[in-house]
């Protein structure tokens, strides 16, 4: 009878017609062997090794497995085509699985895969081979080589190959943990993103995604292609990056810099928030543009871009320098088009230039830098201060 209780005992996750099957079979072998299968009283009994730990006896086909909590309720349950148990029976090893994982007895997470282990009396449950797991919460869908579920954490780990699926998310990476109960992905090593409506690529080490906030966020250099069709259109990086996924904003920190097909520019600061439905570029810090095909760079304090107008708006401190003829323009304000290549400044205006040798002070000013085609004009009531150098 003590054998019997001990049996029972160890086998908390099985169902209960494979329990009492097991049992009888286990009741029928202890009967059977008896005393002769008793080691002498002076032999060592040898520990099982891992290839023999698993007992061909103790195999049961089209099985269903289960673990409850204390209060009743549902932590895993699982269906096998072929289940093998260890001779302590902690141990099962299952083959074509799929089952549901629970938390506070709701269904958290829909699993399958080829084969797995459910260890230590169901508190760790491993699947291995073409594994699935879809959240019915949210809809997303994780798949990788690897799986580990580990209940009382509410975390489950995904390693080697995992990609990741949602309406607003296609991801990939070599491995992620998603914690069940903030629904939440965390994706590392070779982290590759796609999101949709616009069309967009991230690339990072490292990416968090909160599936409920339609959020993701690296705290790692971060790449960010805009493309349209197959053509990539714009591209951002920066060393820390957030993006909402429905409103379609990117804010970006430290080390920001933006590269844009048309208009042709590179742009460099250290706070940024891309727009990317609306095509705009804020930035509240010092900013730096380079027009690539007129050799303009333009610096202010802080500023702003519209991509799709193709015009930038610059405030405090502005400089324009143009690195053909290093004519210069000076002013707080300065309204930019990137198409015409035309500026309107305001307020302390300066221009200079080299050849022919001159310096202009006023209130506003309007013109080409490239060309030297800049007309300063002073404010109601002040003069224009020319200088003229031989």
């Amino acid at each position: 009878m003590n054998q019997w209780l001990g049996i029972r005992k160890t086998l908390p996750f099985v169902s209960g017609a494979v329990r009492l099957m097991l049992l009888v079979a286990l009741l029928l072998s202890v009967s059977a062997c008896g005393k002769k299968n008793q080691p002498p009283e002076n032999q060592v009994v040898q520990e099982p090794s891992p290839t023999s730990e698993f007992d061909e006896n103790l195999t049961f086909n089209n099985v269903s497995l289960d673990q409850s909590d204390r209060d009743g309720r549902p932590v895993w349950r699982v269906k096998a085509e072929r289940a093998v148990y260890s001779q302590d029976k902690k141990i099962a090893r299952v083959e074509k699985t799929s089952g549901n994982l629970f938390q506070d007895g709701k269904v958290v997470l829909q699993v399958s895969a080829d084969r797995g282990e459910i260890q230590e009396d169901g508190q760790k449950v491993f699947l291995n081979g073409n594994v699935t797991a879809i959240d019915p919460r949210n809809g997303a869908v994780f798949k990788g080589d690897e799986l580990e579920w580990l209940p009382k954490e509410d975390l489950l780990f995904v390693r080697n190959n995992l990609k990741g699926s949602h309406p607003q998310l296609q991801a990939s990476a070599k491995e992620g943990r998603y914690l069940t109960r903030k629904q939440q992905l965390e994706l590392m090593g070779q982290v590759a993103a796609i999101a949709k409506n616009p069309d967009l690529q991230i690339k990072t080490e490292r990416l968090v995604w909160q599936i409920p906030e339609e959020q993701v966020t690296s705290d790692r250099r971060t790449f960010i292609d805009r493309y349209q069709g197959k053509t990539i259109t714009d591209r951002v990086e920066a060393d820390q990056a957030d993006y909402n996924l429905k409103t379609k904003i990117a804010t970006l920190k430290q080390n920001v810099q933006l590269a844009s097909v048309e208009p042709p520019l590179l742009m460099s600061t250290n706070s940024a928030i891309w727009n990317v439905t609306n095509q705009t570029v804020v930035s509240s810090q010092p900013i730096r543009i380079v027009h690539q095909k007129e050799q303009l760079i333009v610096t202010a304090n802080r500023g702003q871009i519209d991509l799709d107008r193709q015009v930038a708006t610059l405030t405090g401190g502005v400089q324009g320098i143009g690195s053909r003829n290093q004519a210069k323009l000076y002013s707080n304000q300065l309204t930019w088009d990137l198409t015409t290549q035309n500026l309107q400044a305001s307020g302390n205006v300066m221009y200079e230039q080299a050849n022919p040798a001159l310096n202009t002070k006023g209130q506003t000013a309007v013109g080409r830098i490239q060309d030297q085609s800049v007309v300063v004009q002073a404010s109601s009531g002040n003069r224009v201060v020319t200088e003229i150098f031989p």
